[in-house]
Parts: structure tokens; sequence; C-alpha cells
């Protein structure tokens, strides 16, 4: 065999080489990546949407929301999402920011405690202040839209005095309430709106009926007791108190412990009703004639 035909042969045989790797790559490697790439492309093709199409849907999970939204929101409570235990302090600072100075609240955060599918915060109060502002704030944490309950509540009589020694009749409290909320943000709205927490005065029970304290004249009215009816005149009566000074009262003016209550011109009398810690009284002064 001559040179020229062996340099052939295995030119041809290099090319051979050359093919069957280049088919194994091409084929076996670079084909497993290729079908590979297919498939991704094809699962990306089945989940491609139309621009029109997903802004419609959009559009739709939007209004769902809002009618889901406008539902928690009309229902009287509604259980918040992660809630924080500060939020209760600040709760409760915003109710008792326009109670009278006499009245205090004190908070202990007790805990957090799962309860089935929820949680709570565990919270104890105490204090002392006047019966309707211990009613409020009462009533605004059982009323309030964020679920809160209170679970214990024990309340007894306080008296105290002020600065110018006049009593107060207040009442002290203890009391543990629970506040809810859960992991799950489907209990409530985007937006929470607060109930109306607003109330009107209520009979005061530790109010007592008959006191034996007495407030004092402290705005210079007048004392009907030992006082004297000087004269009779259309606009009303002129009464000398105990102490000589002279006032001009009409019927329903306002005196001391009490209002008058009749000016009787035939028989020449006025009226008083006094209400002397709890007692009733009325009393009656005569125009003295003269002789």
């Amino acid at each position: 065999m001559n040179k020229k035909l062996r340099s052939t042969l295995s030119l041809v045989a290099l090319l051979l080489l050359i093919l069957i790797i280049g088919g194994i790559y091409i084929f076996v490697i670079q084909g497993g990546k290729i079908s590979d790439r297919e498939e991704k492309l094809s699962e990306l093709n089945k989940n491609s949407y139309d621009p029109v199409k997903l802004e419609a849907r959009y559009e739709e999970v939007k209004r769902r929301s809002a009618v889901l939204d406008s539902i928690l929101s009309s229902r009287k409570f509604n259980i918040p999402k992660d809630l924080s235990s500060i939020k209760f302090y600040n709760f409760v600072n915003n109710i008792v920011s326009d109670f009278s100075e006499h009245t205090e609240v004190n908070i202990e955060f007790q805990g957090q405690t799962a309860d089935r599918d929820f949680f709570y915060y565990q919270y104890k109060l105490t204090g002392s202040g006047f019966f309707n502002e211990v009613y409020k704030l009462i009533y605004s944490i059982e009323q309030s839209k964020e679920l809160k309950k209170v679970t214990t509540l024990n309340i007894g009589n306080l008296i105290k005095t002020d600065s110018e020694g006049i009593p107060l009749f207040l009442v002290n409290f203890d009391m543990e309430a629970q506040v809810y909320f859960s992991s799950d943000s489907r209990f409530s709205p985007e937006e929470s709106v607060e109930n109306n927490l607003s109330t009107g005065p209520i009979y005061d029970a530790f109010y007592p009926l008959i006191r034996n304290e007495i407030e004092p004249n402290v705005d210079d009215l007048l004392d009907v007791q030992g006082a004297k009816l000087l004269a009779l005149i259309p606009e009303g009566a002129f009464i000398a108190d105990t102490h000589g000074s002279t006032y001009l009262v009409w019927e329903g003016e306002q005196v001391y412990l009490g209002y008058l209550t009749k000016i009787d011109y035939e028989n020449n009398t006025v009226s008083f009703i006094l209400n002397k810690g709890g007692i009733i009284e009325r009393v009656n002064l005569q125009l003295e004639r003269a002789q």
C-alpha cells in the first residue's frame, strides 16, 4: 500500500471519528438538554396569559376582595392578624384620655395563649375612678371592633376627698381582659373602622343614698336655713341669710343644697326643696307682716 493511500484512509478514519463524536454530543448530550428546555418552554407556554385577560382577572379578584372586605367590615367584631401586644395599651390610653384626674387605670401584661385556631393576649387592669368612667372603660373593651373580652371583674366602693375637702364617691376595680388575634388575615378587613364606643350616664349603684358628708357652699349660694323672707316682687323674692346678706331669687333658681320651687304671692310664702346628703327636706319661708 502506497503512502498516498494510507494518508487517505487515515483522513477518512479521522473524519469518521469526528462524525461519531459529534453525533454523540449532538444527539445524546445536547439532545437531552434541548429536550429539557423544550419541556420547560411548553410548561411556560401553558401558564402564559394574555395581558388583557390577566387584567380582567385582576379586576375580578379585586372586586371579590372588596366584597369580602365589606362583609367583614359590617360584622360587629373582627379578629386582626398578628396583633402587637402594645396596641391594647394605646387603646386604653385613648379611652381614658378624657376621664377625670381622679380616675386611675393600671395595665399589666400577663402573657399569650393559644385558643383553638386563634391566640389571645391576657391583661390585668386595676385602678379606681368614677362609676360611669369605669363603666365606659369596660363597655369600650367589650364593644371594640377588634375582639376583646373582659373575663373577670371585681368592683368595690371607695371614698376620697379632693383638695377642697369635698367627698368623692368612687369605685375601685380589678379585671382581666383577653385580646384576640390570628395568624390568618381572613378574619378581618384590610382597613378596620372602630365601633361607636360612646356611652351615656347610667345609674351609679355605688353612690350612697344617704351620706354623712354635705358639700360645702363653695359657690356662696343662698343658705335658706335660718333665712328670712324680706319682700315679694314680680321678679322674685328678697331673702336675707343668717349673716345678713340679701339675695334676689326666683322660681327654679339654685340655692345651697337645693332649689326655690314656688313663690306663693297669695299666701306670701316661698318654698324650697333641699337635698341634705340624700335626705330630702322641704323648707317654707313666710313673709313677716309689720305690726
